[in-house]
C-alpha cells in the first residue's frame, strides 16, 4: 500500500546500469578465478609443474600452503590480483577492438611473472630449467586470461560508447 502511494511500484524500479570499472573488477576476478583453476587443472594433470600455490609460498607460513587448502586460497588471492592487472588493461588498452591486444597483454604478463618476478618466487625454477611442457601450458594459460580480459573490457568499452539510437535498431534488425 505506502508503495503504491508513493507512485513507484517494485516492478516499476530500474536498476542502474553497472559501470564500466564496476564490469572491469568483475571480469578481472572472474578472469583470474576461471584461469587460475584451470591452471590448477594443468597441474593436477601434469600439463605444468607449477601450480596456484606458487604466490602464496614465499609468503604464508604453514604446510597447509602445499595442499588443496593453499591452492584454493592461491586462486582466490589470484583473482584479487587479477582485478589490478584487469585495471591496468582498462587504463591502457581498452579502446583496441578485437583480441590481439589481448593475446599480447597475455604474453606480456606471463614475461613479467617469469622473468621479472621470478625472484619473488624461490619454488619457481627460472624458465630456461623449466620443462618445455609447462612454459607451453603457462604461456598459453596467460595468454587465453589475456584474450578474456582484453576482448571483455574492449567488448564493453565499445557496448558503453555505441549510441543509444543504434541499439534500438539492432534489436529491431534481429526481430527479422
Amino acid at each position: 500500500m505506502m508503495a503504491e502511494q508513493k507512485g513507484e511500484l517494485e516492478q516499476e524500479k530500474t536498476e542502474r546500469p553497472m559501470t564500466l570499472i564496476q564490469k572491469t573488477i568483475i571480469i578481472g576476478f572472474v578472469g583470474g578465478v576461471f584461469w587460475s583453476l584451470i591452471g590448477y587443472l594443468a597441474y593436477f594433470f601434469h600439463f605444468s609443474e607449477i601450480s596456484p600455490n606458487m604466490i602464496l609460498i614465499p609468503w604464508v607460513a604453514g604446510d597447509w600452503k602445499y595442499g588443496k587448502a593453499g591452492n584454493y586460497a592461491a586462486i582466490v588471492l589470484i583473482g584479487i590480483i587479477s582485478i589490478a592487472a584487469a585495471l591496468l588493461y582498462y587504463a591502457f588498452l581498452r579502446k583496441i577492438a578485437g583480441m590481439w591486444a589481448g593475446i599480447v597483454y597475455g604474453v606480456v604478463l606471463w614475461m613479467m611473472v617469469f622473468y621479472l618476478f621470478n625472484p619473488l618466487f624461490p619454488n619457481v625454477q627460472p624458465v630456461a630449467d623449466l620443462e618445455a611442457n609447462t612454459i607451453i601450458t603457462t604461456l598459453c594459460l596467460y595468454i587465453l586470461y589475456g584474450v578474456f580480459v582484453g576482448y571483455s573490457i574492449s567488448f564493453e568499452t565499445q557496448e558503453m560508447n555505441r549510441p543509444a539510437s543504434n541499439v534500438g535498431k539492432e534489436e529491431a534488425n534481429e526481430g527479422n
